[in-house]
């Protein structure tokens, strides 16, 4: 396990099964469940495209308060060869204390470690705050992919960057 501190939060690097981070998960499963429920149900598909198989999941980074309590989460997984970022969530009462930015820039480094020459993500359309750390970070918008583009085109909103 690895972890980066600042003086409020630990980033540590768990397991997908960490009981904090299927925490965190679920934490955000509810909150993305009110954000699109005027958009009725999801379908197979579009649930079988956000479904992560544990066994493609590369690097999990956590975000833990001073006190032990999670705070933020974000995974790495293979995806046909291109490494994807997936799962990023910052608890609701814990948003803009750059706990999002510190994230995102661990699964940047540990996947530029690793030897990726990018990395990719999808989010939604009701995610416009996620959109806004995305662009700030350098990541560029790109044609939403597969499985996102035939599963759920519509609200899907995909970003790439390169990493030097």
């Amino acid at each position: 396990m690895t972890t980066t501190s600042d003086a409020s939060y630990t980033l540590e690097s768990v397991d997908w099964a960490d009981p904090r981070a299927v925490a965190m998960r679920e934490a955000m499963d509810a909150e993305m469940g009110a954000r699109y429920a005027s958009a009725g149900p999801l379908s197979p598909a579009a649930q079988a495209a956000l479904t992560v198989d544990p066994a493609t999941v590369r690097h999990v980074v956590l975000a833990v308060d001073h006190d032990g309590t999670p705070i933020g989460h974000a995974a790495l997984r293979d995806l046909g060869g291109e490494w994807e970022v997936k799962r990023v969530v910052v608890g609701a009462g814990q948003r803009g204390r750059g706990v999002g930015r510190a994230i995102m820039t661990e699964v940047e480094r540990v996947a530029r470690a690793a030897g990726a020459d990018r990395v990719i993500l999808q989010t939604g359309d009701r995610q416009p705050e996620a959109e806004a750390l995305y662009v700030a970070l350098g990541w560029t918008r790109i044609p939403t992919y597969p499985p996102y583009d035939a599963a759920m085109p519509l609200p899907s909103r995909c970003y790439a960057k390169r990493l030097a």
